[in-house]
C-alpha cells in the first residue's frame, strides 16, 4: 500500500470509527480510495440523518484508540494515527494525502455534509428529533444483557447493525437479528432497507445472535459446510514488504494461515500481529468459521525488534496456492521460546523467562483455572490459598447465589507474570497462615493469570457476563505495577440483584495491611447481609408456622377423604346388593312368568254351562277373593293345578286343599280325574301359602 492510501485509511477509520481494517478497506476500495466518496458511504446524507456507534470526536474529548482488535493486533500505521484532532483535521488531512484539491466549501461536498465539520458530524438521534424526525429505540438482547439504541427512521439495517457492533463488538458480519416483523423478515436481511420500511413500533425488542459464540446456528452450519469447500483470497498487508495475496481452501485453520505467512515472508508466528480477524477467532478456527467474506483484507505487523531478512519475498499481490493438506509439524512455534539476549548473556536475568501460571490461548476456563492452581502450587509450593478449581460462574454460584447464612465473598486473586511483586505477594503473604485461614473461612477464592492478553481477554469477558461490566473495567484498569491485586465481590440486597465488587486490594501492601483489608471487608458484607438473615430468619418462622397449618389441614382433609371413601364404598356396596337383589328378582319374575306361561298353554277348553259332565271349581285366594272355572269330570287334577299356576299361584309356592274331606291336593296323584276325586259336579278348594 502507498504511503498516500495508508493515511487515507488511517483517516477514514478515525473519522467514522470502523475498527476492522478489512472492513475500512472494503468502504474505501469500493469508492476507489476517494475520501468524501467512502465517507458518504458510511455517514447518512442530509435526508437521513443518522445515529452513529462511533460519534466524531472534538478536540476537547478524549480519543480512544482508532483500532483495536480482540485478537490483541493492530494495523501497520497504528503508531502514525492521529491523536487528538476534530473531524475537518482529518478530512482536510486524508484530502491533501490523496492530492485532491478539494474545498470543503464546494456545493457538491455541502449537499453531502451539510453540517459544518469544525464542529464535527452530528449523528445524534436528539438532533433527529429536532428536525421532526421519528427516533425508533430498540431493546437488543445480548448474552443476557440490555442494550437500548436509538436510531431514526430513516436509518438503514446498516447502520443499525454498526451501532450494534459498537456496543457489542460483535462485527456486522457475525450478527444475526431476530425478533423482525415476520412480513419484513426478507426486507430486513438486506443493509441498505430503510427502518421506516419495516414496519416497526416506537419500541421494538431485538434478539442478537453471535454467529461465532458457542458454534454457528443450524441455519448457519450448512452455509459453513459449504464454505468449506470454497478458496478463500485473503490480502495481506506489511509494514515494509510489499502486500501478499494468497489463495487458501476453506478448511485451513488460523494456524495454517499463519505458517504460510512464515513459510513465505519468514516471520516467525511468535512474531506475527494481525489485525482483520473477527473477534472470537483462535488458531483452530477454520477460514470457512471465521465469519470473513471470500475476499479479505488482513494487516501483519512483526513484532520482532530486528526485521527478518526474506529472501523468499514474493512480488507485489503475487497470488499463491497453499495445498490444504500440508503438513504444519515440519515447524514448532516456540511461543514462550526467550529472546536471544537470555541465551547470551554472562549473567543470569533478573527474572525468569517463563513466569506465567496459564499458557497462552488457553481453550476455556476450566482448564485455564485448573492449570494456574497446579502452576501456582508448583513454583510457590506449600502452604498456599485453597483455589477453586472451575470456571468463574460456578466461583462465583458457590460464593454469592446461596443463603445469607451460608453467603461468602468471592475473591479473585489477578497474577501476573511481569509484575515485579508476585515474589514478595506469594511467596510471604499468600504463605501467611492468617491469610490462608481467613480466606479459608470467609472467601471462595478464584485464581487466574493476566500474562498474556488472549487470556486477559477471555476472563474479562467472563468478569463481564457474570459479575458486571464494571467489575471487567475494575480488572482492566489496574496498572502492572499494581498486580497481583485482589478483587473481593459481594451480593446482598443492599448492593443490588447482582454481584458487584466491594475492594480492589494491590499487590503493594503489606502483611498487616492486606489482613486488616480482608477482615474490614468481611465485616462490611456480613454488616449488610444482617437484615437479609433477619428476613430470611422471618421467612423461615413465617414458612414453619405455614408448613404446620399445612400439615393440620393435609391430616384433616386426609381423615375426611377416608370417611368420604368409606361412606362412598358402603354406598357401592348397598348399590351393588340392590342391584344384585333386583337382578334376582328379575330372574325369578322371569322364572315364574315362563311357569305360569306354561301352565295357562296347558289348560283345556272350559266347556259351557250347557254341557253335561260338568264341574265347576272355585279357589277361594288367600285374600279371600275367588277364581272360578269349569271343567269337564274326566279333566285330572293337574289340569285345576295349571289352572292355579295360571293365576300366579305357583304349586310350590301353595298349597290346595279341599273343604270336605279337608286334604291336600296337592299331594296326591295329579292324574287322578275330578270325578274320582269327588271334585263334582262342583266345589270349592282353598288356596294356603306353604
Amino acid at each position: 500500500m502507498s504511503e498516500n492510501k495508508q493515511e487515507t485509511l488511517t483517516s477514514f477509520q478515525s473519522i467514522t470509527g470502523i475498527d476492522d481494517v478489512g472492513e475500512a478497506f472494503s468502504h474505501l476500495e469500493a469508492a476507489d480510495w476517494n475520501l468524501v466518496e467512502a465517507l458518504s458511504r458510511v455517514i447518512p446524507h442530509e435526508d437521513a440523518p443518522l445515529t452513529s456507534p462511533h460519534p466524531i470526536l472534538l478536540p476537547e474529548q478524549p480519543v480512544r484508540n482508532p483500532v483495536e482488535s480482540t485478537n490483541g493486533f493492530r494495523p501497520p500505521g497504528y503508531d502514525e494515527m492521529p491523536g487528538t484532532s476534530n473531524a475537518s483535521a482529518f478530512f482536510a488531512a486524508a484530502l491533501q494525502n490523496q492530492n485532491q484539491n478539494l474545498n470543503l466549501n464546494q456545493p457538491h461536498i455541502q449537499q453531502r455534509f451539510p453540517t459544518q465539520l469544525t464542529s464535527s458530524i452530528n449523528l445524534d438521534p436528539a438532533s433527529s428529533q429536532n428536525n421532526n424526525q421519528n427516533v425508533i429505540t430498540f431493546n437488543i438482547h445480548f448474552n443476557q444483557q440490555l442494550y437500548q439504541l436509538r436510531l431514526p427512521s430513516e436509518a438503514t439495517v446498516e447502520q443499525l447493525k454498526r451501532k450494534i457492533f459498537a456496543e457489542t463488538s460483535v462485527p456486522v458480519c457475525r450478527q444475526a437479528i431476530r425478533g423482525w416483523p415476520p412480513s419484513k423478515a426478507s426486507d430486513a436481511q438486506q443493509l441498505g432497507t430503510r427502518l421506516c420500511n419495516l414496519d416497526l413500533s416506537p419500541e421494538n425488542e431485538l434478539i442478537l445472535v453471535d454467529l461465532t459464540e458457542d458454534g454457528f446456528m443450524d441455519t448457519e452450519q450448512d452455509e459453513v459446510a459449504q464454505r468449506v469447500d470454497k478458496d478463500f483470497t485473503i490480502f495481506i498487508q506489511f509494514e515494509s514488504d510489499p502486500p501478499l495475496t494468497l489463495s487458501l481452501p476453506g478448511r485451513m485453520t488460523v494456524q495454517e494461515v499463519k505458517m504460510n505467512v512464515f513459510d513465505i515472508k519468514s516471520i516467525p508466528v511468535r512474531h506475527q500481529e494481525w489485525t482483520g480477524w473477527p473477534n472470537g477467532c483462535d488458531n483452530d478456527t477454520t477460514l470457512a468459521q471465521s465469519g470473513i467474506g471470500l475476499s479479505h483484507r488482513f494487516a501483519v505487523r512483526s513484532t520482532e525488534r530486528t526485521a527478518p531478512t526474506n529472501s523468499n519475498q514474493h512480488n507485489a499481490f503475487d497470488v499463491v496456492t497453499v495445498d490444504s493438506e500440508s503438513s504444519t509439524d515440519e515447524f514448532e512455534d516456540a511461543t514462550d521460546f526467550n529472546n536471544a539476549e537470555y541465551i547470551f548473556t554472562d549473567s543470569p536475568p533478573a527474572q525468569p523467562p517463563n513466569r506465567h501460571l496459564i499458557p497462552n490461548d488457553t481453550d476455556d476456563e476450566i482448564s485455564g483455572s485448573t492449570q494456574f492452581v497446579e502452576n501456582y502450587k508448583a513454583r510457590y509450593g506449600e502452604p498456599c490459598p485453597e483455589f477453586f478449581v472451575g470456571s468463574l460462574e460456578n466461583a462465583k454460584q458457590l460464593a454469592c447465589l446461596r443463603s445469607a447464612k451460608e453467603r461468602k465473598l468471592l475473591a479473585i486473586y489477578l497474577h501476573h507474570g511481569k509484575s515485579i511483586l508476585i515474589n514478595v505477594f506469594c511467596d510471604q503473604l499468600m504463605k501467611h497462615e492468617s491469610i490462608i485461614q481467613t480466606f479459608k473461612e470467609k472467601f471462595v477464592l478464584y485464581g487466574w493469570d493476566m500474562t498474556y492478553e488472549s487470556n486477559k481477554d477471555m476472563f474479562l469477558s467472563s468478569l463481564t457476563a457474570c459479575v458486571s461490566s464494571n467489575a471487567s473495567l475494575t480488572a482492566r484498569n489496574i496498572k502492572l505495577d499494581k498486580l497481583p491485586a485482589i478483587m473481593l465481590v459481594g451480593k446482598s440486597r443492599q448492593l443490588g440483584s447482582n454481584c458487584e465488587v466491594l475492594s480492589v486490594i494491590h499487590g503493594n501492601i503489606g502483611l498487616d495491611d492486606l489482613l486488616s483489608r480482608l477482615i474490614e471487608t468481611c465485616e462490611m458484607f456480613e454488616e449488610q447481609l444482617q437484615v437479609e438473615i433477619r428476613q430470611e430468619d422471618e421467612r423461615a418462622a413465617r414458612d414453619q408456622v405455614k408448613a404446620e397449618q399445612d400439615m393440620a389441614y393435609q391430616e384433616t382433609l386426609q381423615a375426611d377423604m377416608a370417611k368420604d371413601a368409606a361412606k362412598r364404598q358402603k354406598e357401592a356396596a348397598q348399590l351393588a346388593e340392590r342391584k344384585r337383589m333386583e337382578s334376582e328378582r328379575a330372574e325369578e319374575d322371569a322364572r315364574r312368568e315362563s311357569i305360569r306361561l306354561v301352565a295357562q298353554q296347558s289348560l283345556p277348553q272350559e266347556p259351557s254351562e250347557q254341557e253335561t259332565g260338568t264341574s265347576k271349581i272355585r279357589v277361594r285366594k288367600p285374600t279371600g277373593d275367588f277364581l272360578e272355572r269349569r271343567f269337564f269330570t274326566n279333566n285330572n287334577l293337574q289340569d285345576l293345578l295349571n289352572f292355579v299356576t295360571a293365576n300366579g299361584f305357583l304349586i310350590e309356592e301353595y298349597k290346595l286343599i279341599s273343604s270336605w274331606p279337608r286334604r291336600d291336593l296337592t299331594a296326591i296323584e295329579s292324574s287322578q280325574t275330578l270325578e274320582s276325586l269327588k271334585l263334582y259336579p262342583q266345589e270349592t278348594v282353598i288356596l294356603e301359602e306353604r
